[in-house]
């Protein structure tokens, strides 16, 4: 039952019946669960980001571990493989490093504003309400990320209200406003401000970039982002440049990165050391390893494991991803780090026999079974397998349990508040 917590008592409506669960809606509290405690939020419950706010952290992690363990044991049929506590995340609020905003020329109104005759009921910039595609609610403060990104919310949305130019609908597919996208970097303190839109606007938008470099000095690139397909996704079809630089720069331990407005980057930085470091205890390198990415995005893992390989080969589909990552590499002078561009199952073949260590960090589907198979028939000894979906992780672990020992599994908290969970399974051939 979504906003329920054990011990809750309540009167809740069946929305859908299973054939083994089903799911309900909260329909009003008669005594509420002993382990529940006051959101910071004032939009907790409401918003579909952050829904575990009222649980403890603590509990949270114990939740998320109990997750990854239930996942191995009733979907991998993986019963005894050790699952450790889960890793904190550094800091549960202030933490995220990019925040998506949607535009709407609908907001979806707070309780409190429901019977207020004075409430202005059109545009909001926000996220969305659960269940909903064109509401927003209309965020002042979003505590997960850092209060600067709140003050440059607000600055946009005062500007987007006054420009007189109409939000884009996403039921009449018609205006300009679609997206504000922020990104920070932690080592640098920099800003990414990306706004989308539906078509062209260079004297406004070169107006708004004005505004934003000259009132928060930290922004270190002001962008818009084009788009008129009607799937609310705030990727445009091109980009230009509005102010200052078309990247920040982010580091990772001792390596520096460049981050566009719609590269890949893990959301929590603090969190994604933690997880690497985890990767690279797991992989045990000691100089001579050949290793091999499989899914290698922008080149964070093989670069970040370069210094103790002897080389590091990076297999990625996304063609402007094995861009960055080649960039990434030049950087920070990674030169034992190759990447390549292709489907997998192409590649696989051709690497049987040459790879020693191998890193797989798959999108939330996990790996396709012919993937599988041609993990198994390249045969490297260890293979470190990184997820965000424990029921994945599970399915992909029993297939390759046919060879290998799953020795055990950490997970990794990158987003507190919420149900899901990072983890990294460490695994060794059979001899």
């Amino acid at each position: 039952m979504d906003r329920g917590l054990p011990g809750d008592v309540v009167v809740a409506k069946i929305s859908k019946k299973k054939k083994n669960f089903a799911e309900a809606k909260l329909v009003k509290f008669i005594e509420k669960s002993n382990l529940r405690k006051n959101a910071l939020c004032r939009y907790s419950g409401y918003c579909g980001g952050c829904k575990w706010q009222e649980l403890p952290y603590e509990i949270q992690l114990e939740y998320k571990k109990n997750h990854v363990a239930e996942s191995l044991k009733h979907i991998g049929r993986l019963a005894d493989v050790p699952v450790n506590d889960t890793v904190p995340s550094a800091k549960v609020f202030g933490f995220r490093n990019k925040m998506e905003f949607s535009c709407s020329e609908s907001r979806w109104l707070m309780p409190e504003e429901l019977d207020d005759p004075d409430a202005v009921k059109g545009f909001g910039i926000g996220l969305h309400a659960p269940g909903t595609f064109d509401r927003v609610i209309d965020i002042k403060e979003c505590l997960i990320q850092p209060e600067k990104g709140n003050e440059i919310l607000a600055h946009v949305r005062r500007f987007i209200a006054d420009s007189g130019v109409p939000v884009y609908g996403l039921r009449s597919h018609e205006g300009f406003w679609r997206f504000l996208m922020l990104r920070h970097s932690v080592a640098f303190d920099q800003w990414m401000v990306n706004i989308v839109t539906s078509e062209e606007n260079p004297s406004l938008l070169t107006k708004l970039a004005g505004e934003l470099t000259e009132r928060f000095p930290g922004i270190e690139s002001v962008v818009n982002n084009v788009t008129a397909k009607k799937a609310g996704i705030a990727v445009g079809d091109y980009e230009t440049v509005l102010a200052k630089e078309r990247c920040i720069m982010e580091k990772l331990g001792p390596y520096t990165f460049e981050i566009s407005a719609n590269s890949f980057f893990q959301t929590n930085t603090r969190g994604a050391e933690t997880l690497y470091s985890i990767v690279s205890e797991y992989a045990a390198l000691t100089g001579t390893e050949r290793v091999v990415d499989l899914y290698s995005g922008t080149g964070t893992i093989p670069i970040w494991l370069s210094g103790r390989a002897e080389r590091v080969l990076g297999i990625e589909i996304v063609e402007s991803a094995v861009r960055d990552a080649r960039n990434n590499a030049r950087i920070n002078a990674v030169d034992n780090v190759e990447f390549v561009t292709g489907d997998i199952l192409d590649a696989l073949p051709q690497i049987q026999g040459d790879v020693d260590v191998m890193i797989i960090d798959p999108p939330r589907a996990g790996m396709h079974k012919n993937v599988v198979a041609g993990v198994l028939k390249a045969g490297p000894d260890r293979i470190v397998y990184v997820s965000c979906n424990p029921a994945t992780l599970a399915r992909d672990l029993e297939m390759l349990a046919a060879q290998y020992e799953v020795k055990e599994v950490t997970p990794v908290d990158m987003f507190p508040h919420t149900f899901h969970i990072e983890s990294v399974a460490l695994l060794e051939k059979y001899r």
